[in-house]
C-alpha cells in the first residue's frame, strides 16, 4: 500500500488546518493509501511524523498557508499548495504525488510547485505579512476584552453615565488586567509582521516600532496612532532590517549581526522615523477615521455594515474576511465597539444558516451533508464561519449568494440595534459571555439573518435522489433472519474464545469485541453506573487486572473533556498499564445517561476502549477512528438501538472497520 505523509497548517490555525487534515485522511481512505497527517495549529504540533514515518513515505504533501520547515523531506517528492486545496481537492493531492512527476526535494533546491507559490507569494506579500501579524495579535485583543467583559458583567455598576466598575473593587484588577492585555494589540502586530518580512531580527525593531506607534507622546498626539501606525511600522522595521541584513560586514563581525548591531541599527532608524516624520500625520488620519466611525448614522451605516457582512461572508475564513474582521478587531482598541458587533453577528450565520437548512428540508441534502449540518450548525455556535466551506466548495453558485445576503441581513439589523461586540470574536458565544452590547438585538440579528441563508439556500436547490430506502432495506436484512445469526454461530464462538495472550491485529472491531463484550439492557441510571457496568463487563472477561485502577484512568479521562460526542453517543476510553489486551465492552442504556455532551443529547449507545499503555498509541486511534466514521451513519445508530439481541447487536459491530 502506498504510502504518503502531510502536514497542515494556516496563519491562524484554528479551522482550515484541521479541516484540510481530515478531508486528506478521508480521500486516503476512499484511494487505499496510508496517509498520516500532520497539523500545526493554534496550539501546536498534534500528530507530528517522525523519522520512521517520513524514512517509509512515497511522497510528501504541505497543504498551508504559512511556511512550513521542508528540509526533514529532503529526497521525498514534494508537493506544496495552500491549505484551502487541502480542504477542496485532497483526492486530486494524493493522485498528484502517486502518478504525477512531482520533484524529489533537496534541501537548498525548490520544486516546481514551491517555485509557482513562492512566484505567487511575491505577487501579494503584503497580505501574507500582514496575516502573520494578526495571527499573533488576536489572543491578545480575546484575552482583553473577555476580561473586561466579565469585570462590567459581574463587577459593574448602572449609573446615569453608563455601567462603571468602582475604583479599588475586584473587579476593577480584572478590568485593569483586561486593558494590559489590550495595550499588547499594536506592539505585537508591529513585531510579528516585521518577523514576517525579516525573521527573529526584525522582532525587537517591529514591537518597540509598534510601541511608540500606539503611544502617542512620542509625536505630540492624544490618541496615538493606532493600529494603522502599527501596520506601517511592522513594514517599515521589516524591511529596514532587510536592507540592513544585505550590507556586507567583516566576518569577525557577522556573529553579533542578528542579535546587537541589526536590532539596534533598526530600531533607531524605526523610532526617529516615526517620532519625528511619520508618528503625527498617521495619528491625525487615524483620529478622522475613527471619529468618521463613530458618527456614522443612518444610509452610511448601513452601507458600512453591507460591506463588512459580505466580506465575512464570501470566503469563509479567506482574505476577504480576515480583512474585515481585523478592522472590526482594531477598532475595539479604540473603544468602537459597534463595528465588531455586526461583524460578530455575520461570524456565525453562514455556518449556522446551513446547518439549518439541512434540519428543515432534508430532501435537498445527501445524508452526509446532513451530518456536515449538524457539525456546521455548533462550529456556528462558536463563530467559526469556515464550518459553512463544504457546502460553499459543493455547490458554490447556490449557497455563497445564500450565506452573503444572509449574513448581510444579520450585520444591518445589528448596526441599526447598535449590537457591540468587546472581543475579537463572533457567535452567540461571545453573546453568552457577556461581551455583547445590546444582546437581543444580536440574537434577533443572528436569527433573522440564518433564517434568510437557510430558506433562500433551500429554496434555490433541488431535491436530491435518496438511496436511503434501499440501503435501509438492505441493512434490515443483514440483521433480520434468524437463519444468518444461526450460521454464523461457529464464527462468533470462535471469536469469544480467542486465546488470551494472541497478539492482536485490529482490523475490525470485533477483534476485539466479543458477545461476552456486548449488554444490550445497561441498568444505570447515571453516568458512573453505567461506567462501572462496562467495567464489570470487561473485568469478566480477564481484559482487567484491576478494575479499580482502570476506573480512575476512565474518570480522569473524563476530567480532561466528556468522551460524550452527542447524537447518543458516549466513547470512553482509557490507556493503562492494568489493560492485558485491546478490547471494547459495548452497551446500550435505552432511557439514556446524562454524559455532559456538547449538543445535550443522552447516552444511550456506549462503547467503553480498553488498551494496554504499550499499545496505545496506534490501536487507541484506530479504534476511536473506526468507531468515529461508522457511527456518522444516522441509519447505522438507530438499527443498533433497536437491536434486541446481542446476536444482532455483534453483527453490526461486525461492519465496523
Amino acid at each position: 500500500m502506498a504510502k504518503i505523509i502531510a502536514v497542515t497548517a494556516c496563519p491562524v490555525g484554528i479551522a482550515h488546518t484541521y479541516m484540510a487534515a481530515e478531508n486528506l485522511q478521508k480521500a486516503g481512505e476512499e484511494l487505499g493509501v496510508d496517509i498520516k497527517v500532520e497539523t500545526q495549529g493554534s496550539i501546536g504540533v498534534e500528530n507530528a511524523l517522525t523519522d520512521k514515518d517520513i524514512e517509509e513515505a512515497d511522497g510528501v504533501i504541505i497543504a498551508s498557508d504559512k511556511e512550513v520547515t521542508k528540509e526533514r523531506f529532503a529526497g521525498k517528492k514534494l508537493l506544496v499548495v495552500g491549505v484551502q486545496d487541502g480542504i477542496r481537492r485532497p483526492k486530486e493531492l494524493i493522485e498528484k504525488v502517486q502518478t504525477e512527476d512531482v520533484a524529489v526535494y533537496t534541501a537548498g533546491m525548490k520544486t516546481v510547485e514551491e517555485v509557482k507559490r513562492k512566484k505567487k507569494e511575491k505577487e501579494n506579500p503584503i497580505y501574507r505579512h500582514l496575516m502573520n501579524g494578526v495571527s499573533y495579535m488576536i489572543p491578545f485583543i480575546v484575552v482583553g476584552g473577555l476580561l473586561i467583559a466579565i469585570a462590567l458583567t459581574f463587577g459593574g455598576e448602572q449609573t446615569p453615565g453608563g455601567i462603571v466598575i468602582p475604583e479599588g473593587s475586584f473587579w476593577k484588577t480584572i478590568e485593569s488586567i483586561g486593558a494590559a492585555s489590550f495595550s499588547f494589540m499594536v506592539p505585537i502586530l508591529a513585531g510579528f509582521i516585521a518577523v514576517s518580512i525579516a525573521d527573529r531580527p526584525g522582532l525587537a525593531p517591529g514591537l518597540i516600532g509598534g510601541f511608540i506607534a500606539a503611544n502617542g507622546s512620542f509625536y505630540g498626539s492624544d490618541a496615538g496612532a493606532g493600529f494603522i501606525g502599527g501596520i506601517i511600522a511592522g513594514f517599515l522595521a521589516g524591511y529596514v532590517v532587510l536592507a540592513i541584513k544585505k550590507v556586507k560586514v567583516p566576518q569577525a563581525i557577522q556573529p553579533v549581526m542578528p542579535i546587537i548591531i541589526i536590532p539596534i541599527i533598526a530600531t533607531l532608524v524605526v523610532g526617529i522615523l516615526f517620532s519625528f516624520v511619520i508618528g503625527a500625520p498617521v495619528a491625525a488620519v487615524f483620529e478622522s477615521l475613527t471619529s468618521w466611525l463613530q458618527g456614522m448614522q443612518g444610509t452610511s451605516s448601513i452601507v458600512l455594515a453591507l460591506i463588512l457582512g459580505g466580506m465575512i461572508a464570501v470566503d469563509m475564513g479567506g482574505p476577504f474576511n480576515k480583512v474585515a474582521f481585523l478592522f472590526g478587531s482594531a477598532m475595539i482598541a479604540e473603544g468602537n465597539y459597534e463595528i465588531m458587533g455586526p461583524i460578530a453577528v455575520a461570524i456565525c450565520i453562514p455556518p449556522i444558516g446551513m446547518g439549518l437548512a439541512t434540519f428543515i428540508n432534508k430532501k435537498k441534502y445527501q445524508q452526509a451533508e446532513r451530518e456536515t449540518g449538524k457539525a456546521s450548525f455548533t462550529m456556528g455556535l462558536f463563530g467559526i464561519t469556515e464550518g459553512a466551506i463544504p457546502f460553499a466548495a459543493q455547490d458554490p453558485l447556490r449557497v455563497i449568494p445564500s450565506i452573503v445576503v444572509g449574513s448581510m441581513t444579520g450585520s444591518v439589523i445589528a448596526m441599526l440595534g447598535n449590537v457591540g461586540d468587546r472581543v475579537a470574536h463572533g457567535g452567540p458565544i461571545v453573546a453568552l459571555l457577556g461581551a455583547v452590547d445590546n444582546v437581543v438585538m444580536f440574537f434577533i440579528a443572528a436569527a433573522v439573518g440564518v433564517l434568510v441563508t437557510a430558506f433562500m439556500v433551500n429554496f434555490l436547490k433541488k431535491d436530491v435522489v435518496s438511496e436511503e430506502p434501499a440501503m435501509a432495506t438492505a441493512s434490515a436484512s443483514d440483521v433480520r433472519s434468524d437463519e444468518v445469526v444461526e450460521e454464523d454461530t461457529d464464527t462468533t464462538t470462535e471469536t469469544n474464545t480467542k486465546p488470551e495472550n494472541e497478539s492482536i491485529e485490529i482490523s475490525k472491531l470485533t477483534d476485539i469485541t466479543t458477545m461476552d463484550l456486548i449488554d444490550i439492557d445497561l441498568t444505570g441510571k447515571t453516568q458512573p453506573a453505567v461506567i462501572d457496568e462496562l467495567i464489570a463487563t470487561l473485568d469478566a472477561s480477564h481484559v482487567l487486572e484491576s478494575t479499580t485502577e482502570f476506573k480512575k484512568t476512565i474518570l480522569a479521562r473524563e476530567e480532561e473533556g466528556t468522551t460524550g460526542l452527542g447524537m447518543n453517543i458516549a466513547i470512553p476510553h482509557g490507556k493503562s498499564e492494568v489493560v492485558q489486551k485491546p478490547a471494547v465492552a459495548f452497551g446500550i442504556q435505552r432511557d439514556g445517561v446524562d454524559w455532559k455532551s456538547m449538543d445535550g443529547t443522552p447516552a444511550k449507545l456506549i462503547f467503553m476502549i480498553a488498551v494496554p499503555a504499550e499499545r496505545a498509541g496506534d490501536d487507541h486511534l484506530k479504534i476511536l477512528q473506526m468507531l468515529s466514521r461508522r457511527l456518522m451513519d444516522e441509519q447505522f445508530r438507530e438499527q443498533l438501538l433497536n437491536t434486541t439481541t446481542k446476536e444482532e447487536a455483534y453483527k453490526l459491530l461486525d461492519t465496523i472497520s
